[in-house]
């Protein structure tokens, strides 16, 4: 089903669980929801035990690899109708958690704001088509809808990416339809109100780098619950997520080559280190402005990935690892460069002395930071 597709939506991606997951679900489910809470979360966290759908064991597998209990608590916020905005570092799966609760709650997730400096109000809530406008007036044909509206009337989620990057004045415009559930069009005057269905509701997301850029008011901060998405900050885990996500994007572009999992915990390790400012062994480490997320992590895997490939190489080369490594930590600042440099004349030194192997490879790399 995902052939073609670039990147599948998540309700086509995961399309067997879903299926699978509304057969057997005989748990309390708000009103218009595809999907009972419990099964929301089953979803999301995956499950030990395989569901038989249509002849075939389907097992759930687990997709979002940080806070359980935050993952409740977003379920149980959306079910009580009030707003979920997910806050944090880039990169740290905001936009892929939003996406799965959209898909397993609406069916869809794919209804979504992209907030920008550009963004009006007008692609958050209707437009019109003007040759219908000119030739019938503020007709309800002539009327076109936005994913605000397309949420209210169907009464599925709206998902509203980096709204503190949208200008204050656009983002306040949520205020009243998120207290009155009601977005007020005066250009249709007798039918110029449209209630939100039940099962409508917005999951906001935003950068905590972004902090101050368009900084929401207070009076929309109170229609939302907040939930900090921390970074993963255990290697294992974030070993499991680059491997998962490499596998996945290689299988929809066609990339036949296995994920070396030695490689991916080496970057793992690499990441989390430099994010956290200290290694393993207790070795203090200048951390990098960039931002050194998992996202970044994945990117650079599967770059180096796509190199091996296509130009048919038997295995990924440590040196090309090291130099996406490299533009993805001193994309930001130049400054950068010797923080990496340390880490390697420091940290990857002595675990390549110690540890040997894929380390000691890894540090014979420091020739491509540049």
């Amino acid at each position: 089903m995902t052939q073609n597709y670039i990147k599948p939506p998540v309700e086509i991606r995961y399309a067997d669980e879903l299926a699978a997951l509304r057969s057997v679900d005989t748990g309390r489910k708000p009103e218009n929801w595809c999907l009972s809470p419990k099964a929301v979360r089953t979803f999301i966290l995956g499950s030990k035990q395989p569901i038989e759908y249509n002849g075939q064991e389907i097992t759930i597998n687990k997709k979002f690899f940080g806070n359980d209990a935050l993952v409740e608590r977003c379920i149980i916020t959306l079910a009580g109708n009030r707003g979920l905005m997910l806050v944090g570092d880039p990169g740290t799966a905001k936009t892929m958690l939003s996406e799965l609760l959209s898909a397993a709650i609406s069916g869809i997730s794919t209804n979504t704001v992209q907030g920008t400096a550009g963004t009006t109000e007008d692609m958050i809530k209707y437009s019109w088509n003007y040759a219908l406008l000119l030739a019938k007036g503020p007709v309800k044909e002539a009327l076109v809808p936005s994913p605000l509206y397309v949420g209210m009337s169907k009464g599925i989620i709206t998902r509203f990416e980096e709204i503190t990057r949208t200008p204050a004045e656009i983002q306040d415009s949520l205020i009243s339809v998120m207290s009155d559930k009601v977005l007020n069009i005066p250009e249709l005057e007798d039918d110029g109100l449209l209630f939100a269905k039940p099962g409508f509701n917005i999951i906001g997301t935003a950068n905590t780098r972004d902090k101050g850029v368009n900084e929401m008011s207070s009076a929309l901060k109170r229609r939302f619950n907040f939930e900090t998405v921390n970074p993963v900050n255990d290697v294992r885990l974030e070993k499991q997520i680059i491997i998962n996500e490499v596998e996945q994007t290689a299988l929809a572009n066609k990339i036949e080559m296995p994920v070396d999992t030695d490689v991916a915990e080496l970057l793992a390790s690499t990441y989390h280190e430099l994010r956290e400012g200290v290694s393993d062994t207790g070795i203090k480490i200048d951390k990098p402005s960039a931002v050194m997320s998992t996202a970044e992590a994945v990117s650079v895997y599967y770059q180096t990935l796509s190199d091996a490939w296509y130009y048919e190489k038997n295995k990924m080369s440590l040196g090309n690892l090291t130099e996406n490594l490299n533009n993805a930590v001193c994309k930001d600042s130049k400054d950068d460069l010797s923080k990496l440099k340390s880490y390697f004349n420091t940290v990857v030194k002595a675990k390549s002395e110690k540890v040997g192997g894929i380390w000691k490879e890894f540090y014979e790399t420091r020739k491509y930071l540049k």
